[in-house]
């Protein structure tokens, strides 16, 4: 267990899904945490409320809120808090969403980012920056073929947020370069389980299905993706988070779970764990969407030892039971 009189972990975007489970296990295991987050109503507000008292219920947490892309007040937190570890996730999300708001990812994918590189740079005895990227920077890839890994080129985005993405990505090597304190930039693949994003797939299918409604299936199906369960995916960041590159790298790491499902097949596990069968509506690929995402974490594995053990199976069964107790008077399995 960490020792008690270490400097915080600053933890952005703590409200969301990835950061809120991050945030636990980082007190969990005694680690003190400060979340930041802004608290945006990009998906329902009452979800990150509640993810947000579970947090203040902890004793080592404590949150402020604020937007990321605020440079100066996110520079003072770091200075004012001794802070010398940074997990960075906060973000605006959504491939489709940035073909609706692009300047919503300005803002927070660019400006936010830069904000947390000259924090850290400025941060006394600055040790690792952590940060959320993407699999959507690989663009799309034929199904069939190997995972993605890391040395590929990441030079064909499909959407703007994949675009932001990558361009963290080259801000961070800059800076790296420049200021020599270590970074690690994860490219996330999909990531579900309880206290997910509304704006998800799963999710959204879960709450038509439960509603008796038609849910819409784009790609016509024809898609794959690379699901990981949340408790797996934050045994990856904090498997990161301890073991920094050496100064001046800037380091990349795939991670996901390295076993991609079809989107029917995703279908047929939820099916399964709501005991519902679903009405389906087949519709065409969605701009900004690609085939298939999913990784080679070898790099991740040998680094840390990262091994995902939750099947997408098992996984949906325990984001159902969660989704049914945290909304409640819903229809039995």
């Amino acid at each position: 267990m960490p020792d008690a009189d270490i400097s915080p972990i600053l933890v952005t975007g703590a409200a969301g899904f990835i950061g809120h489970a991050v945030s636990t296990r980082l007190v969990e295991r005694g680690e003190s945490v400060i979340g930041i987050d802004n608290l945006n109503d990009y998906y329902d507000p009452a979800l990150k409320a509640a993810r947000l008292a579970n947090l203040k219920a902890l004793d080592r947490f404590r949150f402020v809120e604020m937007d990321v892309s605020d440079a100066d007040d996110v520079k003072t937190l770091v200075q004012e808090g001794g802070v010398q570890r940074i997990v960075h996730l906060a973000a605006q999300a959504g491939v489709r969403y940035s073909i609706e708001n692009p300047f919503a990812y300005q803002k927070s994918n660019l400006q936010g980012h830069l904000s947390l590189l000259e924090a850290s740079r400025h941060a006394e005895n600055f040790q690792h920056l952590v940060y959320a990227s993407s699999s959507s920077v690989y663009g799309d890839k034929p199904m069939g073929v190997a995972g993605f890994t890391e040395d590929e080129p990441a030079t064909d985005p499909v959407s703007l947020y994949a675009a932001t993405k990558r361009s963290g990505e080259l801000m961070s090597q800059s800076y790296a370069k420049l200021y020599g304190f270590p970074m690690t930039g994860l490219r996330f693949f999909t990531v579900y389980g309880p206290w997910g994003r509304p704006d998800m797939a799963y999710f959204g299918f879960t709450q038509k299905i439960l509603a008796g409604e038609p849910i819409e299936v784009y790609g016509e199906g024809r898609m794959a993706r690379d699901f990981t369960y949340i408790d797996d995916i934050v045994d990856g960041i904090l498997g990161a988070l301890d073991h920094p590159p050496e100064p001046h790298e800037h380091r990349i790491l795939n991670i996901g779970d390295s076993r991609p499902v079809g989107l029917m097949d995703m279908i047929k596990a939820l099916e399964d764990a709501l005991g519902i069968e679903a009405k389906k509506v087949m519709r065409p690929m969605q701009p900004g969407d690609v085939t298939s995402t999913y990784a080679d974490v070898s790099k991740l594995h040998a680094l840390t030892g990262y091994a995902p053990k939750v099947m997408l199976e098992d996984g949906l069964k325990r984001f159902v039971s969660w989704y049914r107790d945290f909304y409640g008077n819903l229809p039995p399995a």
